[in-house]
């Protein structure tokens, strides 16, 4: 996926999770958020971040925070993003062979998943989270807790009791991860469903990006750590 009218700024402050203070070309910005997660150890004073314009010049806030720089790493945290540059992978040939359909936003049970497809006599679920956090090369999911999340595994798990095929995928927003696993320090709840769910069936999938301060693209998959 690509941005438009990228620019470079420096983060000062978060004064809720929707908006964030940002010198920009010396003057400060309200800018948009388009992350409502904690992401407190990438906001940090003086972080290097990037904004896309916004095209529509009668909004309140004239710019997104679409990224961050996190020491060498660069950390796109657009919470939007992770499902469009699965769509794009997928539609290109990545997730299935002779893939026929691919439908966002597909209820099915007591859930809403990301993604509904089919590719001949085959039919499946998909859930896809994006992952931010990350120590020392070590990526993780998620950065709070998520109830939301646990429930979703638990219905992927009834999908492949049913009959479909079921998948969680972790779009990993930066490179060069060494592997990828549940953050069970901060919710237990959601590292147990997710080994219940790999298990049952439900496969468990993590990639990584490759990141640019104006592009996300699916990179390479990334070992999963359960």
């Amino acid at each position: 996926m690509q941005y438009q009218n990228v620019k470079r700024g420096r983060f000062l402050a978060r004064p809720n999770r929707f908006i964030a203070h940002v010198e920009l070309e010396g003057q400060t910005e309200v800018v948009h958020v388009k992350n409502t997660g904690r992401c407190r150890e990438l906001l940090v004073p003086n972080a290097a971040v990037y904004l896309e314009k916004s095209a529509n010049p009668a909004r309140k806030t004239q710019y997104d925070l679409i990224a961050v720089e996190k020491g060498p790493l660069l950390v796109n945290m657009d919470a939007q993003a992770p499902n469009q540059v699965f769509r794009e992978w997928a539609e290109s040939g990545g997730f299935q062979p002779g893939l026929t359909l691919l439908r966002a936003e597909t209820t099915w049970g007591s859930s809403r998943f990301d993604f509904y497809w089919e590719a001949g006599g085959r039919r499946g679920f998909v859930e896809v989270k994006g992952v931010t956090l990350e120590n020392g090369g070590h990526a993780c999911f998620p950065d709070a807790p998520t109830e939301r999340g646990v429930k979703h595994l638990h219905e992927l798990i009834r999908c492949q009791s049913e009959g479909y095929e079921a998948a969680v995928c972790f779009v990993i927003q930066m490179g060069g991860m060494t592997d990828f696993a549940p953050n069970d320090l901060t919710h237990p709840a959601f590292g147990e469903a997710l080994r219940q769910a790999a298990q049952a069936g439900v496969q468990v999938m993590a990639r990584g990006c490759v990141v640019t301060p104006d592009s996300l693209t699916m990179g390479e998959p990334v070992p999963v750590r359960l």
